[in-house]
């Protein structure tokens, strides 16, 4: 592949990738947020022990993991505090 179809090929990649995301629920959006940074973040600590393959599998995995926990620690946090509801923000 040449240089210039790279250049092509990437944004519209990009772009097609972000469309996928316009009909997700609240949940869905932090755990896909949590899992995308912690593959980026697993994948440059893993770049240093030679392996960043595995180690963007593994930070997904445990961003994904964590933008679930967070989630539901914002529903929770909606339902029983004070003010408005979360549903009602959404």
């Amino acid at each position: 592949m040449t240089l210039r179809t790279t250049r092509l090929a990437l944004p519209l990649l990009a772009a097609l990738g972000l469309s996928a995301c316009a009909g997700l629920n609240p949940t869905e959006q932090r755990t896909a947020t949590g899992a995308l940074g912690g593959a980026a973040l697993g994948g440059v600590i893993g770049s240093f022990s030679g392996n960043a393959g595995l180690g963007a599998l593994l930070g997904a995995g445990a961003g994904g993991v964590g933008g679930y926990l967070y989630d539901q620690s914002v529903q929770d946090r909606g339902y029983r505090g004070g003010g408005r509801r979360y549903r009602d923000r959404y």
